[in-house]
């Protein structure tokens, strides 16, 4: 079903032709036509809100097409990007789970579609079907392995070029061309990169210059291309 921005709408996904091994993909039947009967499908725009840090937990997000990035933020206002989800992530599950408030907000990055699931009826599709979760403990354990990799590179990188290579590096792992480079769709303004590596626009905007002059990257318009994994790596270890 086509919808608003140019999305092919996911209704049902015991059908879904992007099913992969996700939290709530790939599910046994009977599970997941269970799981058609409690979600609700929606389409957001950019910049929608889907939760808001210290809100109470709703329920939980299934990212089923788009991008969404979360953040925290400081009192004094400043903002951390924690994480930048596609399809197939689960968002709010730790709030959800523990009936805390949601620790981050969730903003669309680009219009996307997510299934909500309410938090009553997400706990008690938890009782009925085992296996589920067992992913969910699964899952919430590599979430805390990923927390503690952020603070990691964020408290014990010694300065900005460091947690700026490490960014890089974690990018480039995803499609590696023949000649050693890698070619990234960049999506994020430099606002954001500083988010995620807790520092300013500017700092970024002089790292992405000193970086091109050292020949470490390349931009052509939105591609960013990896040039040299090798000199990154020798930064992050320095």
């Amino acid at each position: 079903m086509r919808a608003p921005y140019g999305l092919n709408i996911l209704d049902n996904c015991l059908t879904c032709a992007v099913r992969e091994e996700h939290l709530f993909c790939n599910l046994s039947v009977q599970a997941g036509q269970r799981l058609n009967e409690i979600k609700s499908t929606a389409v957001y725009p950019k910049g929608a809100m889907l939760f808001i840090e210290g809100q109470q937990p709703r329920g939980v997000f299934v990212l089923c097409a788009g991008k969404a990035k979360l953040s925290t933020s400081s009192r004094e206002g400043k903002t951390i990007i924690t994480k930048l989800s596609e399809a197939g992530d689960v968002l709010g599950l730790n709030a959800v789970v523990s009936n805390r408030p949601y620790e981050v907000t969730a903003e669309m990055m680009e219009p996307g579609q997510a299934n909500f699931i309410p938090r009553e009826s997400l706990l008690q599709f938890l009782k009925e079907h085992g296996e589920v979760a067992l992913r969910v403990a699964e899952l919430l354990s590599r979430n805390y392995y990923t927390a503690y990799e952020e603070i990691r590179t964020l408290g014990l990188a010694t300065s900005p070029s460091e947690k700026f290579a490490k960014l890089l590096l974690s990018w480039s792992t995803k499609v590696t061309q023949t000649d050693g480079t890698t070619q990234v769709k960049l999506t994020l303004t430099h606002e954001e990169i500083a988010e995620i590596i807790g520092t300013t626009r500017e700092t970024v905007s002089r790292l992405f210059s000193e970086f091109k002059k050292r020949q470490l990257l390349q931009l052509k318009g939105s591609t960013l291309l990896i040039r040299n994994r090798p000199a990154l790596e020798k930064i992050v270890q320095s």
